[in-house]
């Protein structure tokens, strides 16, 4: 059963501490045991109505609630014409002094003596669908029992998804954990049989443990009397302090747990982005690095796909990801949002000659960055890099 360390009703936990395994490696023996309280085996627990299959690792539960509907469609963006440059020739030659200053190798004439031949536009498109979802699961936990009410019969569960649940802030990852109301129990500690305290692993309940200093003979080296175990060979045990039992840490030396059913709800941001190749040169990690002109953005609970776009491999794009959207979320998760969003993203291939020789470098993004790969004035060790 994997050890939860478990808060207060309604408080939040760390999602770090429902991991279950720990990724530090092997527990230390003499140092003091590890996690907190976990829930004893399931077939010890009561049965709560509506939560009979809840177990010990939790699955997603199917959304019940109101149908989800696409809400009102909203218009495509204006037609236009894009291919137009999207820079001219002051400002592509401003880029380019600027990213030749800024590689120590560079010289700076030829951006600065470069006679233009051509700019050609390859400006493409970069669709982006968000589907903000949230997803609901139980599982069986516990916590030292102390005193807190216990309100298992004190009336009925809610269902996992009539639990009312404060929505972080949409298109964001997050996490929460809250308590069952009307699911906690008290039951006997099922790690130390009630008992509140362990036999020590260490010494073997002796209290007792082998000197690490002469290795249980009592002497040293030179057959003096070991003064770390007095020449008995032994010490007290470092784990336990020499009591031969540890205070059971599921418990807390209790002795019994408060058992409830836990519900974790995830909120996850569930992304689809592709950027249209128009075979520029430019490579597409080049260019998803860079942000672009916001040309459409359409946000509801449930979308409709792009329909009526100039170029028609967005509409593609769009109708395709909306679909598998629906098809893979729509049934397992409340979807809270959707959005999708086009991007014009410039790119003007430059065409120039310096010193007889033709040349051609990228701008691109509306950053204005920079890429070629035959700048004509480097360093020799620019060039044996």
């Amino acid at each position: 059963m994997d050890k939860r360390h478990l808060l207060s009703d309604q408080d939040d936990i760390p999602a770090q501490q429902c991991q279950g395994v720990s990724s530090a490696g092997p527990v230390d023996p003499n140092q003091p045991e590890a996690g907190g309280a976990t829930a004893p085996p399931v077939d010890m627990m009561d049965t709560v109505p509506g939560y009979e299959g809840t177990g010990a690792g939790g699955n997603d539960l199917p959304y019940q609630g109101p149908p989800q509907t696409p809400g009102p469609r909203s218009p495509g963006p204006p037609a236009s014409n894009w291919q137009i440059p999207s820079i001219n020739e002051v400002m592509a030659q401003e880029a380019f002094i600027e990213y030749a200053a800024s590689k120590c190798c560079y010289s700076s004439n030829p951006a600065k003596e470069m006679v233009f031949t051509d700019l050609q536009a390859h400006n493409t498109y970069r669709y982006r669908l968000e589907t903000f979802t949230e997803s609901r699961c139980t599982e069986w936990a516990s916590e030292p029992y102390t005193g807190q009410i216990v309100d298992g019969y004190m009336g009925v569960a809610p269902g996992p998804w009539d639990i009312a649940v404060s929505i972080p802030a949409l298109f964001q990852d997050e996490k929460k954990e809250v308590r069952v109301p009307h699911t906690s129990s008290v039951k006997g500690c099922h790690s130390c049989m009630t008992l509140g305290r362990n036999p020590c692993e260490k010494c073997v309940t002796s209290g007792m443990m082998q000197c690490w200093v002469c290795k249980g003979s009592g002497r040293r080296m030179s057959d003096d009397r070991c003064r770390h175990c007095n020449g008995i060979g032994r010490v007290r045990c470092t784990t336990c302090s020499g009591a031969g039992s540890k205070t059971c840490n599921t418990c807390q030396g209790r002795g019994q747990l408060l058992c409830f059913i836990k519900l974790v709800v995830k909120w996850k941001n569930n992304m689809f982005e592709n950027v249209v190749d128009k075979h520029s040169g430019l490579s597409m990690d080049r260019i998803s690095a860079v942000t672009g002109e916001m040309m459409f953005s359409d946000m509801h609970p449930v979308v409709y796909p792009v329909v009526g776009f100039p170029d028609n491999a967005i509409n593609q794009l769009a109708e395709r990801s909306v679909r598998e959207h629906q098809a893979r979320f729509f049934s397992s998760c409340r979807v809270l949002q959707q959005r999708q969003t086009i991007e014009l993203i410039p790119i003007t291939r430059v065409h120039y000659s310096w010193k007889d020789k033709t040349h051609i470098y990228f701008v691109y993004g509306a950053e204005h960055k920079v890429y070629t790969d035959d700048y004509p004035a480097k360093c020799c060790c620019c060039s044996l890099l």
